[in-house]
C-alpha cells in the first residue's frame, strides 16, 4: 500500500492531500455496540477497499480486518455524487474524510451508521480483490435462531412490549447470541448467502425473505418456510432488497423456492436489516406439488360427522365476481363443501362505498350461489349473519366488515329462539343451554369492541333431529395495526392492538364459559380470525379463561404446521378453532386440518391472505 501523497483527479476538482499520522479505522467508527461512539464527529483518513456502489453511495471495507467478531469492518458512505464517479471502482482503497452519522427515515426503526459529507482524499491501490464473506462458511457462523435481543427479556412475543429502547440502551453487540446483534455486527459488509431459499413472499418491491442453505434454523415447516413458536421469531432470516445494479427481484417468488446464491451488502432500510444484492434474484427451482391438497374431512351428512370451516374471506364484496369466483372454488375444492362455514370480512352490500348500507344480503347471498355453480348444484348454502351498527366494525372504510356463516340447509338449521339479535343487542345463555337471540352478537355494546367486529354465537341441530346443539361463536377481533417490526428499536416490539385484544378475550371468553356453567358437556367452538399467536397473551389468556381447548394440539398438528398466515419471514397462525372439552375429545373430535390453499401462492394467485381450516365432528 502506498502511504505517499496521492493526486485524485475527476471528482471535480485535483485534491492534493498529504497522508495524516492520525486515522479513524473503519473498526472504531462502528464500535461495538448499535450506535457509533463517533456518531457526530468528523474522521479524517478513513481507508477502506470500496466493496460496492449503489445509486446513492459506496460500501468500503477495512484493509486490515479487525479480529473483534463483534464489529464490523463495514461501513456504508453516503454520498451520490460520488456513487456517480465513473472514476471510482469496486477494488479501489480509498482515503476519505467527512463526518459519522446514524440515520433513521423513522423512529421506530434502528440506526444506519454513515460516512456522511465525504472527500476522498487519496486513491492508495486499484483493483484489489474483493471477497465477500460467507454467512454459515469458514469462520462466520450462520445467525443464531431464536433470540433478537438480549432486551426482549427471552421473549419477542412478550406482554407488556415496548419496554425499552435499542437506540437508548445501545447494548454491547453479542452476535453468538442475538439476531439483531449479528447483523448489526456485519452492516456494511459485503456478504454472500450460499444456496439460499424463500421463506417468504416478495412485497410489491421484490423484497424476499431468505435463509442460506446451509444455515442452522429453527421452525422449519414441511414447506422449508419458518413458523414462530413462543419465544422464537426466527431472527435467522434476512430480507433480499433491491438490487444494486437497478435489475429487479422476481415478483412472484414461492414460499420454499431454492434460489441461486447472493451476493451483497448488509444495510438497514425500512425497519429491518436487509441486503441489498449486486444483482437480482434468481429462481432456481420450486417445491412441488405447487398446490396444496383438499381436506381429507368429508363430511358424512349425519351427526357422526359433521364439517365445520373457518375462512377469513379477505374483504369479500358482492361486486368483485372473481373474487367470489376464487372462493367458491376453494370451498368446493379445498374445503369438499363444509356443513357450516364461519367466514370473516364480509362487506355490506355496497361495499367499500360509504353510504350508509350495512346489510350483506347481497354478498353472501353471491357467496352462496357462487358455491352452488361451482359444485354443480352439489351443494345449496343459506347464510346468516348479523348486520353491525354503519361505520363502527373497522376494516375498509364504508365497507362495514362482519364475520357471517353459510350452511348446508338440507342439513343444519339455527335452533329456535326469540329471534335473530341485532346490532345493539347482546344474545344471552339460557338455562338448557339455549341462546336468547340466534344468531346473536355478544355484548355488542362492550367498549371491548370500539372500532372493531363483534362475534356472532348461534346454536345449531340437524334438521333430522338426531344431534346435540352445537354452539359456535364466530370471531374477528381487532388487528395488529400499529405492530413494530422485529428488527424495530422497541424491544420486546409492540404488539399493535394487543390490550384490545386482551379486553376482547375476556368478554369472549365470559360469553363461552356461561354456556360451559349451564352444562359441562356442551358442544361449543370457538373460531375464527383471533389475530394472535395461540402462545401470546391475549390467546393464552382466552383460552385459561373460556375452558376451551385449542384443536391444534387436540389433533396433535406438529407446532411447525401450525400456520395460516404468511408475513415478513414467518409462517404464522392468526386463525384458529378451539372447542369444548367435550367435543374437542378423540370420540368426538375425527380431525383438524389447515388447508394450505394461500401461503403457499404467490400474491397474484392466492384468494385470501389467509389459510382456511376445516374440523369433524360427532354431535351426535
Amino acid at each position: 500500500m502506498k502511504s505517499a501523497t496521492m493526486l485524485l483527479r475527476g471528482l471535480g476538482t485535483a485534491l492534493l492531500i498529504a497522508a495524516s499520522t492520525s486515522a479513524e479505522t473503519i473498526a472504531q467508527i462502528n464500535g461495538d455496540r448499535f450506535l457509533s461512539p463517533l456518531d457526530g464527529q468528523q474522521v479524517t483518513n478513513v481507508t477502506g477497499v470500496v466493496t460496492a456502489k449503489g445509486p446513492d453511495g459506496i460500501w468500503i471495507r477495512s484493509v486490515e480486518r479487525s479480529r473483534d467478531r463483534r464489529v464490523s469492518d463495514g461501513l456504508y458512505v453516503y454520498g451520490s455524487v460520488l456513487a456517480r464517479n465513473t472514476s471510482i471502482s469496486t477494488g479501489d482503497v480509498l482515503v476519505l474524510s467527512g463526518k459519522i452519522t446514524e440515520y433513521r427515515s423513522n423512529r421506530n426503526y434502528l440506526y444506519l451508521t454513515e460516512l456522511t459529507a465525504p472527500n476522498v482524499t487519496a486513491v492508495l491501490e486499484r483493483g484489489t480483490t474483493v471477497r465477500p464473506l460467507v454467512i454459515g462458511g469458514k469462520g462466520l457462523p450462520s445467525p443464531p435462531t431464536e433470540q433478537y435481543s438480549g432486551l426482549d427479556g427471552g421473549d419477542v412475543f412478550a406482554v407488556p412490549n415496548n419496554q425499552s429502547l435499542v437506540s437508548v440502551e445501545n447494548p454491547i453487540l453479542r452476535p453468538e447470541a442475538y439476531g439483531l446483534d449479528y447483523w448489526e455486527s456485519l452492516m456494511g459488509e459485503l456478504v454472500t448467502i450460499e444456496n439460499p431459499r424463500a421463506v417468504g413472499r416478495p412485497n410489491q418491491y421484490g423484497d424476499t425473505w431468505v435463509v442460506g442453505g446451509s444455515w442452522k434454523t429453527s421452525g422449519d415447516n414441511e414447506r422449508t418456510g419458518l413458523t414462530i413458536s413462543a419465544g422464537d421469531g426466527n431472527p435467522e432470516a434476512i430480507i433480499i432488497g433491491t438490487p444494486l445494479d437497478q435489475s429487479k427481484n422476481p415478483s412472484e417468488t414461492r414460499l420454499g423456492d431454492k434460489l441461486e446464491s447472493i451476493t451483497g451488502v448488509v444495510s438497514q432500510a425500512f425497519g429491518f436489516y436487509r441486503i441489498l444484492p449486486l444483482t437480482g434474484i434468481t429462481v432456481v427451482e420450486s417445491l412441488a406439488p405447487q398446490l396444496p391438497p383438499p381436506t381429507t374431512l368429508a363430511s358424512d351428512g349425519t351427526c357422526a360427522g359433521i364439517t365445520v370451516a373457518s375462512y377469513n374471506v379477505e374483504n369479500l364484496a358482492a361486486a368483485d365476481a372473481a373474487h367470489l369466483k376464487a372462493l367458491a372454488r376453494d370451498v368446493v375444492d379445498y374445503l369438499r363443501l363444509p356443513d357450516l362455514l364461519a367466514v370473516q370480512e364480509v362487506q355490506d352490500d355496497s361495499g367499500e362505498t360509504n353510504d350508509g348500507t350495512v346489510d350483506s344480503d347481497a354478498t353472501l347471498g353471491a357467496l352462496a350461489a357462487a358455491i352452488g355453480e361451482a359444485s354443480g348444484g352439489a351443494a345449496t348454502y343459506n347464510y346468516t349473519y348479523v348486520s353491525p351498527v354503519d361505520g363502527q366494525s373497522g376494516g375498509a372504510p364504508g365497507a362495514n366488515i362482519r364475520v357471517a356463516y353459510l350452511y348446508r340447509g338440507d342439513l343444519l338449521r339455527l335452533r329456535e329462539a326469540e329471534g335473530a339479535g341485532d346490532a345493539q343487542t347482546a344474545t344471552e345463555v339460557l338455562p338448557g343451554p339455549e341462546l336468547r337471540y340466534n344468531p346473536g352478537l355478544v355484548d355488542p355494546r362492550n367498549v371491548a369492541w370500539t372500532n372493531s367486529r363483534k362475534p356472532l354465537a348461534a346454536a345449531w341441530e340437524l334438521v333430522d333431529g338426531t344431534s346435540k346443539t352445537l354452539f359456535t361463536v364466530n370471531v374477528h377481533w381487532g388487528s395488529k395495526g400499529g405492530s413494530s417490526s422485529l428488527h424495530g428499536d422497541a424491544r420486546p416490539p409492540v404488539n399493535g392492538g394487543v390490550n384490545s385484544r386482551s379486553a376482547q378475550a375476556e368478554v369472549t371468553a365470559n360469553f363461552i364459559s356461561s354456556i360451559l356453567e349451564e352444562s359441562s358437556s356442551a358442544y361449543v367452538v370457538a373460531l375464527g380470525d383471533f389475530n394472535e399467536f395461540a402462545f401470546v397473551a391475549p390467546l393464552t389468556e382466552f383460552a385459561e379463561r373460556s375452558g376451551l381447548v385449542d384443536l391444534d394440539v387436540a389433533a396433535e398438528i406438529a407446532p411447525a404446521e401450525r400456520y395460516s398466515y404468511l408475513y415478513d419471514m414467518n409462517s404464522q397462525e392468526l386463525d384458529h378453532v378451539f372447542a369444548s372439552p367435550a367435543l374437542a375429545g378423540s370420540d368426538r373430535l375425527k380431525g383438524f386440518e389447515h388447508i394450505h390453499a394461500n401461503t403457499w401462492l404467490p400474491y397474484s394467485e392466492r384468494t385470501s391472505d389467509h389459510d382456511p381450516a376445516v374440523a369433524k365432528f360427532n354431535i351426535c
